[in-house]
């Protein structure tokens, strides 16, 4: 479906100068230094898979989200898109009936026009046949629920109603392959779930293999099975989430109010002394490795062991896991 063959993305930058003057003389300079944007990435992508696509800003994964859609050329390497490079002048019509798109902080709607407008201008465009918009332009105002706003010039739009009429015009012609670029900035809790389980349904309905860009480690969690790590043009990691676990420990924290003290040592030696200690808010956190040691077993032990008051537990999140990969580039 996707292959990205060790594809780099080099820019060139001129080098200016500082002051007025120096900013005058940069006009008229051939002066300029080289920015690797992306540099010797390779992967592919199954028909059907949704891949969290990740990394801090400026680590490029944006300007390979283009290259994959044909806004970019490469400078070294190449792309394929079912066998066809989609920065080709000779293919890129071809691709672009195949592929949709969602910027976050981009709309490819017309401002001023009522939305209905947008979608009857986009359904010709892409020449889709009456039958297949009908029913597909049924199901997804359904599902993003936009018959409310429908009438409403676009500018007028919050921007959580705009972002899925957004994904419903990237989907009305059918793609085979979505990509979500941040598609879920900046909207409330509520907005952002209701993406979510949109997106859960639409790859569902129709297998859509969806590429998603985003610093919600929420959304991949709940999107993703696989995730590519990007960071300084060259990625870190690319396999399943559950693999991240695996590598860096699949972490527990058991945090604990009780009305008399534990002896810390006969537990830690109970587990074998995989147990870390530490008082937060007067609370006993316990913190181990799922992989190691039985959270019931723990919790049996303690309930054996003292009268409990209160006992919450929490995951090591993924948000702490990937930026533990950027930060010491482990992988």
């Amino acid at each position: 479906m996707i292959e990205v063959k060790n594809v780099s993305k080099i820019f060139k930058k001129p080098v200016r100068k500082q002051g007025v003057g120096g900013m005058i003389k940069t006009l008229f300079s051939t002066k300029s230094e080289k920015v690797i944007a992306v540099n010797h990435v390779s992967f592919s992508i199954a028909k059907g898979e949704i891949v969290g696509y990740i990394g801090a800003n400026g680590a490029g994964k944006s300007t390979t989200i283009k290259m994959m859609c044909g806004i970019l050329t490469p400078t070294e390497g190449q792309v394929l898109i079912d066998g066809l490079e989609p920065y080709k002048s000779r293919s890129r019509n071809k691709v672009l009936k195949h592929i949709g798109v969602v910027f976050g902080q981009r709309t490819q709607l017309w401002w001023d026009l009522p939305l209905i407008e947008s979608f009857n201008l986009l359904k010709n465009i892409y020449e889709v046949p009456e039958k297949e918009f009908q029913e597909r332009f049924k199901y997804l105002r359904g599902i993003l629920e936009l018959d409310k706003f429908m009438t409403s010039p676009v500018r007028t739009l919050s921007l959580g109603q705009r972002m899925r009429a957004d994904l419903a015009a990237s989907l009305l012609h059918n793609p085979e392959i979505l990509f979500l670029d941040e598609p879920t900035i900046g909207l409330d809790v509520l907005v952002k779930e209701k993406m979510i389980n949109a997106i859960k349904d639409i790859h569902e309905k129709y297998q859509t293999t969806i590429i998603l860009t985003t610093h919600d480690m929420n959304d991949i969690a709940n999107l993703c099975k696989r995730i590519i790590i990007i960071d300084e043009g060259k990625i870190l990691f690319d396999g399943p989430l559950s693999d991240i676990k695996n590598r860096f420990g699949d972490s527990r924290q058991l945090f604990v109010s009780a009305k008399d003290r534990m002896n810390l040592d006969d537990l830690n030696a109970k587990f074998s002394g995989n147990l870390q200690f530490e008082v937060i808010d007067h609370y006993l956190s316990i913190t181990f490795d799922a992989g190691k040691v039985n959270l019931k077993d723990v919790i049996r032990y303690v309930f054996d062991h003292c009268e409990v008051i209160d006992i919450k537990i929490k995951e090591n999140s993924i948000e702490k896991v990937v930026k533990h990969i950027y930060e010491t580039k482990a992988y």
